[in-house]
């Protein structure tokens, strides 16, 4: 919300935090930061961008956050933001720009689902809500569906690295030994994305 703010006020934050495949790539200097800090920002004209992203991460996190603890649901947070990040290097135009939480908060999504599986929970109503909220971002201009499904696999990957460590003293010790090796396969795919994208110019 603080950075939204600054936005407001100064509008070259945006531009200097937003995310595009350029960022990683040969043609400009690197900033691949970029792909984290762009999950921080959202779109100033219009509203209901921030406005659903923080609602739905305030309900994501009531529910994850005690199950997964406040480490782990960070850690998986900034992953799926990540992920978020990587799907679009990948899959969108290098020029285009992306902002918001949108793909960190599809994270939770995968997260929540995983979870639940694990959990034996009911399990109908969030894959409808992550449907629907997949159809949207096709149909919907200006919505980033490549964000969307990166932040989705990205999340609900941490999330079963998380769950389906097997209990033993070590536990925790093997659950950020994985997450640790999915943001490396996140880093390797960054790197190969950014290998590909074509002069732009």
């Amino acid at each position: 919300m603080a950075l939204f703010v600054a936005q407001m006020a100064l509008p070259g934050v945006t531009d200097a935090l937003a995310y595009a495949g350029i960022y990683t790539s040969e043609f400009v200097s690197p900033e691949p930061w970029r792909m984290v800090t762009a999950a921080f920002l959202h779109s100033t004209g219009f509203l209901l961008h921030i406005g659903f992203n923080m609602y739905a991460l305030w309900i994501m996190g009531q529910a994850l956050e005690p199950l997964l603890g406040r480490a782990r649901f960070l850690a998986l947070y900034l992953i799926a933001a990540f992920g978020g990040s990587v799907a679009v290097l990948l899959l969108t135009n290098p020029l285009q720009g992306v902002v918001g939480a949108s793909g960190a908060v599809f994270g939770l999504f995968g997260a929540m689902l995983i979870v639940q599986r694990r959990r034996g929970g009911d399990v109908r109503q969030l894959v409808v809500l992550i449907a629907i909220n997949t159809v949207l971002g096709f149909v919907v201009p200006g919505i980033s569906w490549q964000a969307h499904l990166g932040g989705l696999l990205a999340g609900g990957a941490a999330a079963a690295i998380i769950a389906y460590t097997p209990r033993s003293p070590r536990r925790s010790l093997i659950q950020w030994a994985g997450l640790t090796g999915l943001t490396l396969v996140l880093v390797a795919l960054t790197v190969v994305g950014a290998n590909l994208v074509a002069s732009p110019f």
